[in-house]
């Protein structure tokens, strides 16, 4: 089939994504898009423009078309001919507020040409993916009397656009409201209550699985940070930052290394792999790196940035740490963990109570608490066994519970029950 094409009887969709940059909820999408039935359900993903979501829909057929609204804006300040940079958050005050009148009306352009969008390509539902796409997807469901679907992946929301997605979960239009957890369905009217529910989110566990890195990713990741073959890496990926809990690593690190004996410390070895996106400010990653040295363990503690494939750093540590201390919807670094076979070590704040139990890992009570999460990294460290058994139990439930395509099965019969046909089509 052409790009473009549409197969006869299949409800038409436009997935609205509202950023282009890479991260958990695009990562989701493209989860659940390359698992739907494309007899059923035609996909077209809308992106602010050119990026690694649309790279990772393009690699493998994810989407039936991608296009791209350049009017859609990611940062109120950014400037009009390019992506934000962390640089321009030192912009002038007049200059950032020139910006943020311009990209309003850029924005109420971008609203308006994706209203017409929806009512020319004759979809019949809008999935709105992420914070901004559920209001602006609200508002374009409003005006062209299109179904929508919300998939809601945040736990919180700016206090100045809570009035809006009130009125808009009430709003006839809006049919469905999917939430990653019960934490993310907090945020929805009680009014919204009847349309909401709670699908975690999925992993492709044939893909997120041990050896999935290859077969020397263990012994290629130690000769990367010349570590011995007897080392036990305690490892972490995401966006880094602030509400991430890496802080709170470092310092953890930095209370285990203190308590542990000369042959402890040899072995033991901290990595994290993830960067601070450009449109976040300061740049995380270089605090973390300027505290580690601070506290003199810069040697046992690795940052390596971003990577476009994670899996092989996932298959080459041994403990997983995400250890967020503000309440994350439904950190994706859990599942694709677990997938992998590894303990994970986390706060509980959010949704993680969700994915992970005592069985599959270490749910700290307080979120935040260094003294906690040092621990947790000496019993792992002085326990293989430990590391073992949760390993395993943490890769079964991972494929029973977590799998990306009975996550998309569900997601499809949400689609397919909240969409309309196509006029004078009758829905399969």
């Amino acid at each position: 089939m052409q790009a473009g094409q549409q197969r006869e009887g299949s409800l038409r969709v436009l997935f609205i994504n509202d950023t282009a940059r890479n991260g958990g909820p695009g990562r989701s999408l493209h989860a659940i898009l390359r698992h739907l039935d494309p007899q059923r359900v035609h996909r077209t993903v809308l992106l602010p423009r050119p990026g690694a979501i649309s790279d990772l829909l393009s690699s493998d057929g994810a989407a039936d078309e991608v296009i791209f609204e350049p009017r859609w804006v990611e940062n109120v300040i950014e400037p009009w001919s390019r992506e934000m940079a962390r640089a321009d958050f030192g912009a002038s005050w007049p200059l950032r507020v020139v910006r943020a009148v311009a990209n309003s009306g850029r924005m109420a352009g971008a609203l308006a040409r994706t209203i017409g969008r929806a009512r020319d390509g004759r979809y019949g539902l809008i999935y709105c993916n992420g914070t901004a796409a559920n209001l602006l997807g609200g508002l374009v469901a409003a005006f062209a009397r299109i179904p929508a679907l919300w998939h809601v992946r945040y736990t919180s929301l700016p206090a100045v656009a809570e009035p809006l997605h009130r009125r808009l979960a009430t709003a006839e239009m809006v049919r469905r409201i999917v939430c990653v957890s019960a934490a993310a369905a907090r945020v929805v009217d009680d009014d919204a209550a009847a349309k909401t529910i709670v699908i975690n989110n999925g992993v492709d566990t044939d893909e997120f699985a041990p050896g999935g890195g290859g077969p020397d990713a263990a012994p290629r990741l130690r000769a990367e940070l010349g570590l011995d073959d007897d080392a036990v890496i305690f490892g972490s990926h995401g966006r880094v930052l602030r509400r991430k809990g890496y802080v709170e690593l470092v310092r953890a690190a930095c209370v285990a290394l203190g308590r542990m004996s000369r042959d402890e410390r040899r072995r033991c070895h901290f990595v994290v792999v993830g960067d601070t996106p450009q449109d976040f400010h300061p740049d995380h990653v270089d605090e973390c790196r300027h505290l580690a040295a601070q506290l003199g363990i810069a040697h046992a503690v690795s940052f390596l940035g971003f990577r476009t494939d994670v899996k092989p750093y996932l298959d080459a540590w041994d403990v997983a740490v995400v250890p967020s201390v503000y309440a994350d919807p439904l950190p994706r670094a859990v599942i694709e963990s677990m997938a992998f076979g590894k303990p994970v070590i986390a706060y509980d704040a959010g949704g993680v109570r969700e994915m992970l139990s005592a069985a599959e890992g270490m749910l700290l009570p307080t979120p935040g608490d260094v003294g906690e999460l040092a621990g947790a990294i000496l019993r792992y460290l002085r326990d293989p066994a430990l590391r073992d058994r949760q390993g395993r139990v943490a890769r079964q439930r991972a494929v029973e519970t977590f799998g990306a395509r009975a996550h998309a099965a569900r997601i499809e019969r949400e689609i397919l029950s909240a969409g309309r046909p196509a006029d004078g089509e009758r829905r399969r």
